[in-house]
C-alpha cells in the first residue's frame, strides 16, 4: 500500500496549492494476465451447439454433422483420431491438459481445410513423421490456434500457402520442429512457449510479411528462430534462450528485428542484411560489453554482428512487455531493466481514482538497478510520480517531443523493491495550467521585448533626427555667422570707400 503521508511529504508545494495530498493514497490493484492463458474452458449453457461425446462419440463425427459457424465442445478424455476440419467452426476442449487428441504416430493429428477455424484448449500429440504435423493448415486463411499443448509431433504447428492466421498462447514442446511457415504471409505467431525441439523452434521458409512476437523460445537443438528465403518479417519482443543458435537468417533480408532478449551459444548467424532497431531501441544481447555513460538504458556503442549488420542501440537490460486492458482498449507498457521484473499490476486508487502501475524488482548483485519505462500517453500522461518502496525518486523524461508515449528512466539501490508509478489527473491539470501560464508568460515577455526593441529603435531614430537637426542647426549658424561676417566686411569696406570720396 502506498501511504498518503509519504506522498504528502514529497509533494508539499503541490498539496498546499491544490490540496492533492488526499489523492495520492492507493488501494488494491487490478491484476492483469500477461502471458499464457488459462488451460480450461467453462461450459456456458446455451453457448455450445454440439458436445462430444454427449451428442457424437467422436470429434470427427461432430464435425461431419456440424454447420459452418457452429461450436463443438469436447469433454475431457483421450480421443484417438485424425481430425479433418473442413468447415468454419470453433473447436473447444474442456481442459487443455486433459482433453487430448492422439494421432498414434500416423498422419496429421488435426488438418484444417477451411477458412476461419478456431482450435482452442487441447493437447495435440503424436503425429506421423515427416511431413506430418500436430496441426496443419493448408491453403486457407483466418484461422486461430490458441491455448493448446502441442507435443511429440514432427512439426508441431505447420502453415503452408496460407495467410492471416494467428498462432498464440500455445505451449509447443518436444517436437522435431516447433512452428513452421511454408510459403505463407501475413500470419501472427505470438505469446507461445516453444521449447526442446529437435531442430528449430520457429522456422520460416519462403515466407514474408509475418510477425513473430513475444514468444519464449528456449532449449531448441538448432536455431531458436530460423529464416530461409524469408524477407520483410517483424521479429520482436521474443525471449530466445539456451539454443545452439539464437537467430539464423539464410538468404533473408530486410527483416526488422528488435526488443528481443538473446542469450544463446551463438547469438546470430547471417549472410544477409537486416534491420536491428525500431523506434530508437534495439535488442538485449547477453554478451554485450559496452557501457551506458549517458544513463538512458541504451548502450553507447553498437553491438556488431558482422560488417553488414549491427544493432546501433543495444539494450542494457532485459526487455519486458506488459498488456493493460482499460475501457475496451489494450495498452502496452514496456520496461527495459537490469532487474528481474515481477508482479506487474495496473489499477486505481480506491479513494483517489489515481492510475497506478506497480511491480517488483529483484536483483542479485551490488550494481545500481535501473528501469527504462515506456507508457502510452492515453494510459498515463506526464507528470508521473515514481516511488521506490514508498519513497519518491527522481526520474528523467527521455522523449520530450514524443506525443504518443512517455519514456522515463530512473535508478534505485540494487535490492528487492516495489516500484510504484502514480498518475494524478489533478497533478496533470496543474502541470498543464503551469505549462500554459509559462507559455503565456513567454509570449508576453516576447511581446514586451519586441516593444522594448521597437522603443529602442524609435529612440534611436529620434536621436538620429536630433543629431541631424543639431548638425543642420550648427551648419546654419556657422553659415549665418560666416555670411554675416562677410557682409559686415563688405559694408565696412564700402563705408571706407565712401568716406574717402
Amino acid at each position: 500500500m502506498l501511504r498518503e503521508k509519504s506522498v504528502i511529504k514529497l509533494k508539499k508545494a503541490l498539496s498546499i496549492l491544490f490540496a492533492i495530498s488526499f489523492l495520492l493514497s492507493a488501494s488494491s490493484l487490478i491484476n492483469q494476465k500477461i502471458f499464457l492463458k488459462a488451460s480450461s474452458v467453462t461450459l456456458i449453457a446455451g453457448s455450445i451447439t454440439i458436445i462430444v461425446p454427449d451428442n457424437y462419440a467422436t470429434i470427427q463425427g461432430a464435425i461431419d454433422n456440424a454447420n459452418s459457424g457452429d461450436t463443438i465442445f469436447v469433454r475431457k478424455g483421450t480421443y484417438l483420431e485424425h481430425v479433418v476440419i473442413d468447415k468454419s467452426i470453433t473447436l473447444i476442449g474442456e481442459n487443455r491438459d486433459l482433453t487430448i487428441i492422439d494421432g498414434s504416430k500416423i498422419n496429421n493429428v488435426i488438418s484444417i481445410e477451411a477458412d476461419n477455424v478456431c482450435v482452442n484448449s487441447f493437447t495435440i500429440r503424436k503425429s506421423g513423421i515427416y511431413p506430418y504435423s500436430g496441426i496443419f493448415i493448408d491453403h486457407h486463411t483466418g484461422s486461430t490456434i490458441i491455448n493448446n499443448k502441442v507435443t511429440g509431433n514432427y512439426e508441431g504447428i505447420s502453415i503452408s500457402y496460407s495467410s492471416n492466421n494467428t498462432i498464440c498462447d500455445n505451449v509447443i514442446s518436444s517436437n522435431s520442429e516447433g512452428i513452421c511457415l511454408h510459403f505463407s504471409s501475413n500470419n501472427l505467431v505470438s505469446n507461445n512457449a516453444i521449447e526442446s525441439s529437435a531442430y528449430d523452434g520457429i522456422y520460416l521458409h519462403f515466407s514474408s510479411n509475418n510477425v513473430v512476437s513475444n514468444n519464449l523460445i528456449l532449449r531448441n537443438n538448432f536455431q531458436g528462430i530460423s529464416l530461409y528465403f524469408s524477407s520483410n518479417n517483424t521479429i520482436c519482443g521474443n525471449t530466445i534462450l539456451s539454443n545452439s543458435n539464437g537467430i539464423r537468417l539464410t538468404f533473408s533480408s530486410n527483416n526488422t528485428i528488435y526488443h528481443n532478449n538473446l542469450n544463446n551459444m551463438d547469438q546470430v548467424w547471417t549472410e544477409s542484411t537486416n534491420i536491428w532497431i525500431f523506434d530508437d531501441e534495439g535488442n538485449y544481447w547477453s554478451d554485450y560489453t559496452g557501457q551506458d555513460l549517458n544513463g538512458d538504458g541504451i548502450g553507447d556503442a553498437p553491438y556488431v554482428i558482422d560488417e553488414n549488420n549491427k544493432d546501433d542501440n543495444p539494450l542494457m537490460g532485459i526487455f519486458s512487455d506488459f498488456s493493460v486492458s482499460l475501457e475496451r482498449e489494450t495498452y502496452h507498457v514496456t520496461i527495459i531493466s537490469n532487474s528481474t521484473i515481477s508482479n506487474f499490476n495496473f489499477g486505481f486508487g480506491m479513494d483517489t481514482g489515481n492510475k497506478i502501475i506497480r511491480f517488483n524488482v529483484t536483483d542479485k548483485d551490488d550494481t545500481v538497478g535501473f528501469s527504462r519505462m515506456t507508457i502510452p500517453i492515453k494510459l498515463m500522461n506526464y507528470p508521473l510520480i515514481v516511488l521506490v518502496d514508498g519513497i519518491e525518486v527522481s526520474s528523467v523524461l527521455l522523449n520530450i517531443s514524443d506525443k504518443a508515449k512517455v519514456c522515463l528512466y530512473f535508478t534505485y539501490p540494487n535490492k528487492n523493491s516495489t516500484i510504484g508509478i502514480i498518475y494524478s489527473e489533478t497533478l496533470y491539470r496543474y502541470y498543464e495550467l503551469l505549462s500554459s501560464f509559462l507559455e503565456r508568460f513567454k509570449a508576453m515577455n516576447a511581446t514586451y521585448q519586441n516593444h522594448l526593441l521597437d522603443y529602442s529603435e524609435q529612440m534611436q531614430n529620434i536621436r538620429s533626427l536630433m543629431y541631424i537637426f543639431a548638425s543642420t542647426t550648427a551648419v546654419f549658424i556657422v553659415t549665418t555667422i560666416y555670411l554675416s561676417k562677410r557682409a559686415h566686411e563688405r559694408t565696412a569696406k564700402k563705408s571706407k570707400e565712401f568716406e574717402g570720396e
